[in-house]
C-alpha cells in the first residue's frame, strides 16, 4: 500500500495543477476518478489525501481539493496560548497573532494549515483553518475548583481553566497531575480532559520536577536489557589482558579534582616539568571500552544524549553500575582510561600530544572547594588544616604546578580575545525531605579554573588529531553571532552609556572589550547577560567550524563520556585510530553517518536537557521563596519586558515585577531596557531596587515582586 499512496500522491499533485483553477477545488470523487483509482485502491488514495494534507500540500474545502497555496493557507505550529489570543509560527520561524476565537481550539504543539487576515498592529494576523497534526495531548496540570467543577490549570497554557469530564483517579484539589485530553472541541472551552496519574502536592517542587521529567520524555528508570549489560560489565571489571595491553600509568602522580557530591568521576589529570617545557595528562574513564557500539547501553545512551542535573538529583546518562561504579575514576581502585599526554612550551603552547589506552590509579578524590582552601592557605603564608594537609600529602608540588600553568592557558585565552563571561549559577540547598531551604550563589575557585583550562587542552587535541587525519568525528561547534544581534547588543550598550569599540564584523576581542569595560560597574552582571544572548548556541556537528567564544580554530567534547554521548561517540573513533590503528579510509567509511547522526542527536538532547534543568531549578527556586512571601529584598533590575521587569537578587534568586503592580503609572516601555515616564527614566537595567516578595508559584516556577514604596537604593 505506501508504494501505491506515493504513486497516488503524485498523480493527485500532476492532476490539480492542471484541474484546480481560479482559487476553487476538484471534488474527492471527481479527482479520485480521474486517478484511474479502482475499488481496491481508495484506502491508499485516501491515505495519499491525508498525506498531503498533513505536510501542508492540499486542503480541502466546500470546492474540494486545491493546493494550500492557491487558498492562500500556509503551515505553522502553535507556539503558544494566552486566555484570548494566541501564536503560531511559520516555517520560517516568523509568528502570526491569531485571536481566539480564531484558533479553533488547537493547543501548543499542534500542526494547524492557516490564513492571514488583515492586521489590527504592528503583528502580523491570521486564523486556523484546520488542525493538520494534533500535537498536544498529554500534558501535566494543577487541579482546582471554580464553584462545584474539578477543573485542571494546564502547566504549558496561561489560559482559563480545563474541564475535566472523568476522572480515573481519586484527586484532592492542589494535586499536580499529568492528563490528557479525551475529545477536541472546536473551542478551547469544550475541550475535555481526563486524569492519568498524579505526581503530588503542586506546592512541592518535587512534584513539578517529576512532571517535567515525565512529559518530556525522560525516563527515570533503565530498560531491563540495558541494566543486564551495565551489571554484567561490572561485574567482569578489568580483564587481565587489558593489563598487559594498556600504558601502565597506575604509579604516575595522577587524582582528581570534582565537587563534593560527586558520583559519576570521568576526569583525572596530571602534571609535570622539566627542561623542555610542560606534560600535561588529561585522563578519562574507557566508557567506549565498556559501551559497544551497537549494544543496548549504546542505543540507550544516543537516545537520552547527556545526563540531566538538577536540584541535588540526576538523571544519568549510563546506569549507576557504570557510571558511578566500574567507569568511574574512584580512588586507589584501578581503572580504564583513554589519556590525553600532552607537550606544551613554557609560553602554555601545545606542542605534541598522544592519545593513548590507559590504566590509572588515581591517589585521592580532590575536592574542588579543599583545593582552593589548599592553595589560599600556601600562597598566604597560613598554611592548611591537620585534615587537608594529611589528605593532600605528596600532592602539594603537584597542585602548585597545576595552578601555574593553569595560569598561563589563561593568559593565552586572553590574548586571543576569547570573552570572559561570567554568569549567575545558583546552588540549592535541599533538605532531607526534598525541600529547597536555601539557595546560594555558586562560587567558582582556582581549582575550578584549573581544570576548565586542562579539559579545554584535551579537547583542542582531540579536534586537532580528528582534523588533521580527515575522519570523521563530533566537533563542538560555536559559530559568529549573527549581525542582528550583535546589533541590537551595540544599541542597547551605547544608550546605557557604554564605550562600544569601533569594528565592522564583530571579532571575539570586540566583545571582551565591552565586558572588560564594564567588570567591576554594577552593570556587569546584566551586560554580560546581554553578550551572552548576543552570541550563537553552542552545539554539536561533524564540521570543524570552530568555537567563536573560545577563539579557537579546533574543538570537541572529549573529556565526560560518563555523561555526554558526543564525548562517548569520538572515543570510539579515536580508540580506531589511535588504539585499534584502523586506517583513515577505513574509519571514514564506517562513521560517516553516525557522526552526523550524533551530532544532529546530541544538540538536540542537549537543549531538552537545558530546558528541563532550568525548569527544575526553577520550581526549586520558587519553593524557596514560597517561605518569604512579604520579606524585603535588595537586588538589582535584570532585564525589562512590556509587562514588567525581573529583579535578581544577590543570590540569583530572580523574580517579576509587573507593571500593572507599580505606582505612579502609567509608564511607557522604551523596547529596550527601561520604563520612562515625561522622558525620563524611572526604573532601568542596572538599577539598584528594594523589593517585597508577594507571590511564588511552585507549580510555574514564578516568583513575583513588588517594589517597596516605589524606591531604588542608590550606589553608595
Amino acid at each position: 500500500m505506501a508504494e501505491q499512496k506515493d504513486i497516488y500522491k503524485n498523480r493527485i499533485k500532476a492532476l490539480l495543477s492542471q484541474m484546480s483553477k481560479g482559487g476553487r477545488g476538484v471534488p474527492y470523487k471527481k479527482l479520485y476518478a480521474s486517478c484511474k483509482g479502482r475499488r481496491q485502491n481508495a484506502a491508499a488514495f485516501a491515505a495519499a489525501i491525508a498525506e498531503l494534507k498533513r505536510d501542508g500540500t492540499i486542503t480541502e474545502d466546500k470546492s474540494g481539493i486545491k493546493f494550500c497555496s492557491d487558498a492562500g493557507l500556509f503551515r505553522a505550529t502553535v507556539s503558544r496560548l494566552n486566555r484570548t489570543f494566541g501564536f503560531i509560527e511559520r516555517e520560517d520561524g516568523s509568528e502570526v497573532f491569531v485571536p481566539g476565537k480564531f484558533l479553533k481550539g488547537a493547543m501548543p504543539g499542534d500542526i494547524v494549515m492557516a490564513r492571514l487576515l488583515p492586521p489590527r498592529g504592528e503583528l502580523p494576523e491570521g486564523e486556523v483553518v484546520s488542525i493538520a497534526e494534533i500535537g498536544f495531548t498529554e500534558f501535566s496540570g494543577t487541579v482546582e475548583k471554580e464553584g462545584n467543577t474539578v477543573c485542571i490549570r494546564p502547566d504549558t497554557l496561561s489560559r482559563d481553566l480545563m474541564i475535566v469530564s472523568a476522572i480515573d483517579i481519586p484527586v484532592r484539589v492542589g494535586d499536580k497531575v499529568l492528563a490528557e485530553i479525551s475529545r477536541r472541541g472546536e473551542k478551547h472551552s469544550e475541550h475535555r480532559v481526563r486524569i492519568k496519574a498524579i505526581f503530588g502536592d503542586s506546592g512541592k517542587a518535587k512534584s513539578s520536577a517529576d512532571a517535567l521529567l515525565y512529559t518530556n520524555g525522560i525516563e527515570t528508570d533503565f530498560p531491563s536489557q540495558v541494566l543486564d549489560e551495565a551489571k554484567t560489565a561490572e561485574r567482569k571489571g578489568i580483564p587481565l589482558d587489558e593489563l598487559y595491553k594498556r600504558l601502565d600509568l597506575r604509579d604516575e602522580v595522577i587524582f582528581t579534582i570534582d565537587g563534593a557530591d560527586t558520583k559519576d568521576i570521568d576526569d583525572a589529570i596530571s602534571v609535570s616539568r622539566d627542561e623542555n617545557g610542560w606534560k600535561l595528562g588529561v585522563h578519562i574513564a574507557d566508557v567506549s571500552f565498556y559501551v559497544k557500539a551497537g549494544s543496548e547501553l549504546d542505543n540507550d545512551a544516543m537516545l537520552r544524549g547527556t545526563s540531566i542535573y538538577y536540584a541535588n538529583k540526576v538523571v544519568p546518562m549510563l546506569p549507576k553500575e557504570l557510571s558511578n561504579g566500574i567507569c568511574s575514576l574512584n580512588p586507589q581502585e584501578d581503572r580504564l582510561a583513554f589519556s590525553c599526554l600532552m607537550k606544551l612550551d613554557f609560553e602554555g603552547n601545545l606542542t605534541d600530544y598522544k592519545f593513548s589506552k590507559t590504566i590509572i590509579r588515581s591517589r585521592v578524590k580532590g575536592v574542588y572547594s579543599e583545593i582552593n582552601t589548599l592553595l589560599d592557605g600556601i600562597k598566604s603564608g597560613e598554611g592548611v588544616s591537620v585534615d587537608l594537609a594529611e589528605k593532600y600529602g605528596g600532592l602539594t608540588r603537584s597542585i602548585l604546578l597545576m595552578d601555574e600553568l593553569a595560569s598561563i592557558l589563561t593568559a593565552n585565552k586572553l590574548r586571543r580575545g576569547a570573552p570572559q563571561i561570567e554568569t549567575s549559577e545558583s546552588k540549592l540547598i535541599i533538605d532531607e525531605n526534598d525541600v529547597c531551604v536555601d539557595v546560594k550563589k555558586r562560587e567558582r575557585g582556582r581549582s575550578e579554573l584549573i581544570i576548565e583550562e586542562f579539559m579545554l587542552m584535551a579537547n583542542t587535541a582531540a579536534a586537532r588529531l580528528a582534523k588533521e587525519a580527515n575522519i570523521p568525528f563530533v566537533y563542538r561547534v560555536h559559530e559568529d553571532p549573527s549581525p542582528e544581534k550583535i546589533g541590537e547588543l551595540v544599541e542597547t550598550v551605547s544608550v546605557m552609556g557604554i564605550a562600544v569599540p569601533h569594528f565592522t564584523s564583530v571579532k571575539p576581542k570586540h566583545l571582551a572589550e565591552i565586558l572588560e569595560k564594564t567588570k567591576d560597574s554594577p552593570l556587569a552582571p546584566v551586560v554580560n547577560s546581554m553578550v551572552l544572548r548576543s552570541m550563537a548556541k553552542a552545539k554539536y556537528s561533524d564540521e570543524p567550524l570552530g568555537h567563536f567564544g573560545l577563539v579557537l580554530d579546533d574543538y570537541a567534547h572529549f573529556t565526560s563520556p560518563i555523561r555526554r554521548y558526543p564525548d562517548l561517540a569520538i572515543h570510539r573513533i579515536l580508540t580506531d585510530l589511535c588504539y585499534n590503528k584502523e586506517t583513515p579510509d577505513r574509519i571514514r567509511k564506517r562513521y560517516a553517518a553516525f557522526a552526523n547522526e550524533a551530532a544532529h542527536q546530541s544538540s538536540e538532547r542537549e537543549l531538552v536537557a537545558m530546558r528541563i534543568e532550568r525548569a527544575c531549578d526553577d520550581c526549586y527556586t520558587a519553593e524557596y521563596m514560597s517561605a518569604h512571601i512579604g520579606e524585603r529584598f535588595e537586588g538589582m533590575i535584570s532585564s525589562v519586558q512590556e509587562f514588567g521587569f525581573f529583579v535578581e537578587l544577590p543570590n540569583t534568586v530572580e523574580g517579576l515585577v509587573r507593571m500593572d503592580t507599580l505606582k505612579n503609572g502609567p509608564y511607557d516601555y522604551d523596547g529596550r531596557f527601561a520604563f520612562t515616564k515625561e522622558g525620563k527614566s524611572v526604573y532601568r537595567v542596572g538599577d539598584k531596587i528594594s523589593v517585597i516578595c508577594a507571590a511564588a508559584n511552585v507549580s510555574a516556577g514564578q516568583v513575583d515582586f513588588v517594589v517597596e514604596g516605589d524606591c531604588r537604593l542608590e550606589d553608595e
